[in-house]
């Protein structure tokens, strides 16, 4: 089975995995060109080191093909089943870490906003958050960066950090009550307006 490229029409990634398994290369390009950017940014935020995290999703991907030609079509989806392991890599090396980040380590996020002004506002923005994001527990952090962060579903969430969809909402919760505590003070400073 070979993957031809066709702007008008979506391949779900089970397919594109499955093709790759089969030795379609260009299958494999496409769903590192989709898939990449998302677990790179989902270990960017856990690990708050763009370096760690291009390590992490690089070995993420190394992961997803060793088990191609193993795969079992329906059981999961290639992108939570990537996520979960993005998680657990990340989560691994937070561990071994043990005494965090300093804020001076933070990554600035890349922004393509052509105004100054508003890449400094968006820069200023994303440290805040990120400054927030790392006083929540880890647990917290991680459920809400990817709801929020990530758009993913409660159900998909669950699946990743492996709990219920019910802790995932009680985490999801918790954490953006906490994280708007800690930002409370600083709309001004971030350019926020009060309705």
């Amino acid at each position: 089975m070979s993957i031809a490229p066709d702007p008008d029409v979506t391949i779900p990634d089970e397919a594109l995995l499955v093709a790759f398994a089969n030795g379609d290369q260009l299958a494999a390009r496409l769903l590192a060109s989709r898939l990449l950017p998302r677990v790179l940014a989902q270990a960017t935020r856990m690990l708050f080191d763009r370096t760690e995290a291009e390590d992490v999703a690089q070995d993420a991907m190394m992961r997803l093909w060793k088990v191609a030609p193993d795969w079992r079509q329906g059981e999961a989806q290639v992108g939570t089943w990537l996520y979960r392991v993005v998680a657990n890599l990340c989560t691994d090396r937070l561990r071994k870490r043990r005494g965090g980040v300093s804020l001076d380590q933070v990554a600035e996020p890349a922004d393509d906003t052509p105004s100054v002004g508003a890449q400094m506002q968006t820069a200023a923005r994303m440290r805040a958050l990120s400054e927030g994001l790392a006083q929540l527990p880890e647990r917290q952090a991680q459920a809400v960066a990817l709801r929020h962060l990530e758009g993913l579903s409660n159900p998909e969430i669950a699946e990743i950090m492996d709990i219920s969809v019910r802790s995932v909402e009680s985490l999801t919760a918790r954490g953006k009550r906490a994280l708007a505590d800690i930002m409370a003070g600083r709309k001004a400073e971030l350019g926020y307006e009060d309705d």
